[in-house]
């Protein structure tokens, strides 16, 4: 009876906290065993929480690599703690539920919507049908078109590697294995000049960050002009954000001899295409960010701040958000009072809402990179550098994170 009781009292949110939250414990004290590490030492407390945390947030930053301190254990638990945090812990609880054939009752289908951030509770079911298929299809597909390169360098481990490269991407996560070949959290440095591998994982980070609510609505629609508004926003300002930071890092670092340098003309374009994708909250790393201009990192800032879409795999404070505070921006200096997209207006409350997170999220990244500038005495640019990628749940780093 009082486990009936607390169940009942019991809101989504806090379902959905506890869920996460109980994920990121178990996977700590599977990453605290002896055998999940090479050395065959149980891993302290607080590394083993950060990775934990780092994983089931997908965001990326570590301070072991995973290649070279952990077991096949513990890269395989790495790899599980990634896909339910890419997911949802609800998605795959819900997905279990859906399998053994029991029936999702009205509590849990308002628990799924608030999961995913999905608009309304009717189709919630079909929905999470179409996130498990997606990811699922995504993830193996991409594996196998990386496979023929892991396995040429690897062996028969290179398997295991697409796999885990794979799923790592298309949750936006951004963790590798690729330490163990080209140094500790090279990532994928040692590709820079591979089309295939920089091209498949940017590809799977791009779908994975659209967010399912845009792909559903384009295999519904498959018509631009059918599109919701909202789907019509979120590829536009990611077009935008993609080309634009691209051409951005081009000319910035193009002469930099730490990044885009040295590389040949077609390189340098493949890896400032790369790593304006790989920028929104996926975190892998094909140039070193500690060689980037202070310009080029406050512009990183942006762009890990803004992230990918709502009900995808990335973080951020989401491309709609943006859009809706350019969209009341071009309203205010055009002394509008409505708020308006292709002739469609836009209810005050999104507005505001919009604000008050753009608001909330600013006033955290400032406040937390004096704080941590102040404490580690590190320089304030690479501080809030490091902050926007853990905000972002990004996990690219100038290299403090691992000290």
């Amino acid at each position: 009876m009082g486990v009936m009781l607390l169940k009942r009292k019991l809101t989504s949110f806090q379902i959905i906290i506890i869920g996460f939250s109980g994920v990121i414990i178990f996977g700590t004290f599977l990453l605290m065993l002896p055998f999940s590490s090479r050395s065959g030492l149980a891993t302290p407390f607080s590394d083993a929480l950060f990775t934990s945390t780092s994983a089931v947030c997908v965001t990326g930053l570590i301070i072991h690599d995973t290649a070279t301190y952990w077991s096949a254990f513990g890269q395989l638990v790495i790899l599980l703690l990634i896909q339910i945090g890419g997911m949802g812990v609800i998605t795959i609880a819900a997905s279990f539920a859906m399998i053994s054939g029991r029936k999702i009752s009205l509590m849990q289908r308002s628990t799924m919507q608030e999961a995913i951030s999905a608009p309304k509770v009717g189709g919630i079911v079909r929905l999470t049908g179409f996130i498990v298929r997606v990811t699922l299809v995504m993830e193996l597909l991409c594996a196998a078109v990386m496979a023929p390169v892991f396995c040429r360098d690897f062996g028969k481990k290179g398997l295991w590697m697409a796999l885990f490269h794979s799923v790592s991407a298309f949750c936006n996560a951004g963790f590798d294995l690729l330490g163990g070949r080209f140094g500790a959290f090279s990532s994928l440095a040692g590709y820079n000049d591979n089309p295939l591998m920089l091209g498949t994982t940017a590809a799977l980070i791009v779908v994975g960050g659209l967010g399912f609510f845009v792909w559903e609505d384009i295999v519904d629609k498959r018509c631009w002009s059918r599109l919701s508004v909202y789907s019509k926003m979120v590829l536009l300002i990611t077009a935008v954000l993609i080309v634009g930071g691209a051409l951005f890092f081009l000319m910035e670092e193009f002469d930099n001899p730490a990044t885009l340098g040295d590389m040949p003309l077609w390189q340098k374009g493949l890896n400032a295409l790369f790593q304006s994708v790989t920028l929104r909250t996926a975190g892998f790393d094909s140039i070193g960010q500690g060689g980037l201009s202070d310009t080029s990192k406050a512009m990183s800032c942006v762009l890990m701040l803004i992230g990918g879409s709502s009900g995808s795999t990335a973080g951020g404070i989401k491309t709609a958000t943006v859009g809706v505070l350019l969209l009341a921006l071009r309203s205010g200096l055009m002394g509008r009072e409505q708020v308006t997209f292709r002739g469609r207006a836009i209810h005050y409350r999104r507005v505001l809402n919009a604000m008050t997170l753009a608001l909330v999220v600013l006033f955290v990244f400032v406040f937390s990179s004096m704080v941590v500038s102040t404490v580690e005495d590190l320089p304030y640019l690479d501080s809030a550098f490091e902050v926007a990628s853990a905000m972002g749940t990004v996990g690219l780093t100038t290299g403090t994170t691992p000290t």
